[in-house]
């Protein structure tokens, strides 16, 4: 886990603001949009997990929600802490399904009715 520096509640606001200003304001992982209202509730994670790391083109930073934010570092987490033949990340990496389980629905429904 990357050492997080004593001064960063003011690298922090720097980021956060650079990245609110060039990022839609939705989350990366479960496409919540956020109002103004509720921004305070969408944050600012570091790729790399490294807070240091702060490239002005946004490239080590992406968009969370709390809840998603919170899922994302709990993998690593639990990968320090149980071990893991699984490879962080890796289920985001999955195959587009190859079926359709609704092509047959219209058949379906009209044969009960």
């Amino acid at each position: 886990m990357a050492n997080i520096p004593s001064n960063y509640a003011s690298l922090e606001q720097g980021y956060r603001e650079k990245a609110l200003k060039l990022f839609p304001w939705v989350c990366g992982r479960c496409a919540r949009e956020f109002p103004y209202s509720n921004l305070r509730e969408l944050t600012v994670h570091h790729i790399d997990h490294d807070h240091t790391n702060n490239p002005s083109d946004g490239s080590n930073w992406e968009l969370l929600c709390l809840y998603c934010h919170d899922h994302e570092h709990s993998k690593y987490t639990e990968v320090a802490q149980y071990g893991s033949t699984v490879e962080a990340g890796s289920d985001l990496k999955q195959d587009l399904a190859t079926t359709n389980p609704f092509a047959n629905l219209r058949s379906m429904m009209e044969k009960k009715g």
